[in-house]
């Protein structure tokens, strides 16, 4: 589990009714003089032997410092502390509740910026903020879900949200962001509404489960639906706003996939804000996708 204004994560164990706490993980340890920065970790996804975390690579939000003197060099050290995916590396044989006895290395790389800056659609929206300002800036990037699929980590975005196209979601060959080579990035641009992004994604079957919900802070609609990693439609699977008790205090941002109950999909949903104590865990039931 990753905590958005930390460095570190945590190993938990989710049992039935339960979540229980386990170790806390250190990620990342950069600095911007005497004072930490954080890694904004907005998704985790498991694959092979390793846990990967992805930063949100966004510009800070609502910087009362914008401006002053000093305020880009640290700006830019928010941004790169983000930018950054972490692999933990576990050792075998993997059980099912976990320690830091069980890592076996923890590794950081900042590649995933430069296939967004090498990508025509996606570089326009670097280093702007989230929020839409005064001065025209805004609708700038922010991931908030990483999933891996057959080789490939794929990043959503809560933004940019592009006009009359709907939301980015990037792969990368795994293989290329923890070893050599720049080939092989991908950008899809998956079909939502003007203003929606992705809140989270996780690998399921032959694809990925998308949670949608808004770009900014303002309270809407969350639904999740199912994508097969190659075109622009996906397949809708359900509205889980008031089961999820989404408000603009208590935001869905976290999916996990439990088991098939009476031909439902039974998913627990994590939000984050004010009213969201401890990620405020639910359980919501939506379709079973339907898979070629």
């Amino acid at each position: 589990m990753i905590d958005d204004n930390l460095q570190a994560g945590q190993f938990v164990t989710v049992k039935e009714g339960k979540i229980e706490p386990g170790d806390v993980v250190p990620l990342i340890d950069n600095f911007y003089g005497d004072k930490k920065l954080e890694l904004d970790g907005e998704g985790v996804a498991f694959f092979g032997d390793s846990f990967y975390v992805v930063g949100s690579r966004g510009h800070p939000r609502r910087d009362s410092d914008d401006g002053a003197p000093g305020s880009g060099d640290r700006i830019k050290a928010k941004v790169a502390a983000a930018s950054q995916i972490v692999r933990i590396r576990l050792r075998e044989p993997i059980g099912n509740k976990l320690s830091m006895n069980d890592v076996l290395e923890i590794r950081r790389t900042g590649k995933l910026r430069e296939f967004i800056a090498a990508d025509e659609t996606l570089r326009k929206y670097m280093d702007q903020p989230l929020e839409r300002r005064a001065d025209g800036a805004g609708n700038g990037i922010t991931i908030e879900g990483v999933a891996i699929l057959n080789g490939r980590l794929y990043v959503g975005f809560r933004g940019p949200s592009i006009d009359s196209r709907g939301a980015p979601i990037l792969s990368v060959p795994l293989a290329t962001l923890f070893g050599e080579g720049r080939d092989g990035a991908e950008l899809k641009v998956v079909k939502l509404r003007d203003g929606r992004g992705v809140r989270d994604l996780v690998a399921y079957g032959k694809g990925l489960l998308v949670l949608a919900g808004p770009t900014g802070d303002e309270a809407g609609q969350y639904d999740v639906h199912w994508w097969d990693g190659h075109g622009v439609e996906m397949q809708s699977l359900g509205d889980i706003t008031e089961e999820a008790h989404a408000k603009k205090t208590s935001k869905p941002e976290g999916l996990l996939p439990l088991d098939v109950t009476s031909g439902r999909l039974r998913l627990l949903i994590l939000s984050d804000g004010d009213d969201a104590k401890d990620g405020e865990p639910r359980e919501v039931l939506v379709k079973v996708p339907k898979q070629g």
